[in-house]
């Protein structure tokens, strides 16, 4: 240990991008989820939802819309709603951290993902449900934010329904704690008796 503390932060933000599950409004929501490449210096192989580091004088929502375009080649409307989620400060004992906007937005319509082939190596339409069945089987690699926001859209019966619950949302940073050793480790949360 150097005695130095724990390294600032760095802005960033995600879109969960939002369209109904299939042709009809009753089969649900789905979700954008991006494949990070193999050759990504930060989360190779990981599923996440499209985004990056916020630039200088970039709002998140900006930020969101265009690394949305960026690794997925779908483009939001100039006046398409943006709205924040979730937000979501890596932990203090990670050596790269970020302070990540989650925000949720509707897909435009027939938007089918063009993945960049750099950053992004796969994407596709997920049910919430599914993707969380898919990380506990081992079929694919989540994130414990990617996991909690996941977990936060199982309520909801249609992508309008999220929408409208977005505009009332308030957003307050989490922070987990983690605790424990590298081998054996838990997640704290704020709100956890041992927080």
């Amino acid at each position: 240990m150097t005695g130095e503390g724990p390294s600032t932060p760095r802005p960033a933000a995600t879109i969960v991008l939002l369209r109904r599950g299939g042709q009809h409004a009753q089969r649900g929501i789905e979700v954008l989820m991006v494949q990070r490449g193999q050759g990504a210096a930060f989360m190779p192989g990981v599923w996440v939802f499209p985004g990056g580091v916020i630039e200088e004088g970039e709002s998140p929502a900006a930020c969101a819309a265009r690394e949305l375009e960026e690794e997925t080649g779908i483009a939001l409307a100039g006046d398409a709603e943006i709205l924040p989620w979730s937000r979501w400060i890596t932990p203090e004992a990670v050596p790269v951290r970020f302070d990540t906007h989650f925000m949720v937005a509707l897909a435009p319509p027939h938007s089918p993902p063009k993945p960049d082939g750099v950053e992004i190596s796969d994407a596709g339409w997920l049910a919430p449900r599914a993707a969380l069945d898919a990380s506990a089987g081992g079929e694919m690699e989540l994130v414990f934010p990617t996991v909690k926001n996941l977990e936060t859209l199982l309520p909801y019966g249609s992508s309008e329904e999220v929408i409208e619950a977005a505009r009332d949302r308030v957003v307050e940073p989490i922070l987990p704690r983690v605790v424990g050793t590298r081998s054996e480790h838990r997640i704290l949360l704020p709100g956890d008796p041992e927080y």
